[in-house]
């Protein structure tokens, strides 16, 4: 089977870069991807999928269903851009000024369609049933794969595993990466506002202020990461954003920090952003002045289920050889298919595309990413295996 997957994802390549290149031109934003969902929707009308439907205006299920009923695998994809002006100077930049493609969405989105045309091919040679998810709204909460459990994503069928993938520069092309367990963090986002009374700088004795205060609490909150969380929970709280309308010689009546909080531990996490809320306004009270806290709720940790994990470990090392399977480490950015791994068994593995010779190395959400376009062809089949594999377990 593996032969025949490698030789389809051949026969489908360049095909599969060429979705790829028309999606990178005409990127859209999370919540709008409206010409995205659509061409998507265009590509896997051509194909005899036995189910095609809309969850949540632009999220896509597609079904397969093979030979005879069995158990359901759902494979996942993104479609959504950033707000980036992209720098590349390729043929395909993205012609929607200041959108770009800078996370790999497009690959996703092109590598899952492709799977789709080699599952399709090969519906005669296996049972059950395998759903193939084109998601909207990754990159901004609260996430578009919230909105599609909440749309019924599960209502029909709950499947027994979901398998995402993920292009990860700084793997070479033909490399993949996995980690059984928790893998990736939670992201909150904290929005505080520091109000005191402004005034002269000359004369700080006619102020509260809102600068000292905003700074006692930046360090201070530190403290309370590195005093409160245990060492075996990966905890990042970071500030990178304040604003103080002041000048060299006026104190402001108020400043704002924005920042984010991340870490694997649920409990933790809520125990955490009560703390940070009760630091700052007992702070804040302290030095005379009060404060205002919002906190938007994120993803949760993304947890790769242990023996899913294992097994599709195994797959992997089938597919690209056990020699190319890399043993990834915890990664504390934040991703919603987090949302599906508390919901089923889920695993969402790293997709190698950096190829130094072509000079493509750039990092996620760079204005000059890029991805080696031969790795689309790896990704495109082993998805495919990976959830025939899963059936046949």
């Amino acid at each position: 089977m593996i032969e025949k997957i490698k030789g389809l994802s051949e026969q489908y390549w360049k095909a599969c870069v060429e979705i790829r290149r028309h999606l990178h031109k005409h990127p859209e934003l999370s919540f709008h991807e409206d010409r995205t969902a659509q061409f998507v929707e265009s590509q896997l009308q051509q194909l005899p999928f036995d189910g095609l439907k809309r969850i949540d205006k632009n999220g896509l299920l597609a079904t397969i269903n093979g030979k005879e009923g069995g158990k359901t695998i759902m494979l996942r994809a993104d479609m959504d851009a950033l707000p980036i002006l992209e720098a590349n100077t390729h043929d395909f930049v993205s012609q929607n000024k200041g959108v770009m493609h800078a996370c790999g969405h497009d690959g996703h989105t092109s590598m899952l369609i492709t799977a789709g045309k080699i599952l399709c091919d090969l519906k005669d040679q296996w049972k059950g049933n395998i759903k193939l998810i084109f998601q909207p709204a990754e990159e901004k909460i609260p996430g578009g794969a919230k909105l599609m459990l909440d749309g019924g994503l599960f209502s029909d069928t709950k499947p027994r595993s979901m398998v995402g993938q993920h292009v990860f520069p700084w793997l070479q092309t033909g490399k993949v990466g996995i980690k059984p367990g928790k893998f990736m963090a939670s992201s909150d986002e904290i929005f505080i506002r520091f109000i005191g009374k402004g005034g002269h700088a000359a004369m700080p004795e006619n102020c509260i202020d809102s600068v000292l205060i905003a700074s006692h609490f930046i360090v201070a909150a530190q403290q309370l990461v590195s005093r409160n969380a245990s060492p075996k929970i990966p905890t990042v709280l970071s500030f990178g954003k304040i604003i103080g309308e002041g000048a060299t010689n006026v104190i402001p009546n108020e400043v704002t920090i924005e920042g984010t909080l991340r870490t694997l531990d649920e409990s933790w996490r809520e125990a955490c952003l009560q703390r940070i809320e009760t630091l700052a306004v007992n702070l804040a009270k302290s030095m005379g002045g009060k404060c205002e806290v919002e906190v938007a709720r994120g993803y949760p940790f993304l947890n790769n289920d242990m023996e899913l994990a294992g097994r599709l470990r195994q797959g992997i090392s089938s597919y690209v050889g056990a020699e190319n399977v890399v043993e990834q480490d915890i990664w504390m950015a934040a991703e919603d298919f987090a949302y599906y791994s508390h919901q089923v068994p889920s695993c969402f593995y790293m997709l190698g595309i950096q190829n130094l010779e072509k000079g493509i190395n750039s990092g996620l959400h760079t204005p000059t990413f890029d991805m080696d376009e031969d790795a689309l062809k790896i990704g495109a089949g082993l998805m495919a295996f990976l959830a025939l594999e899963e059936l046949a377990n």
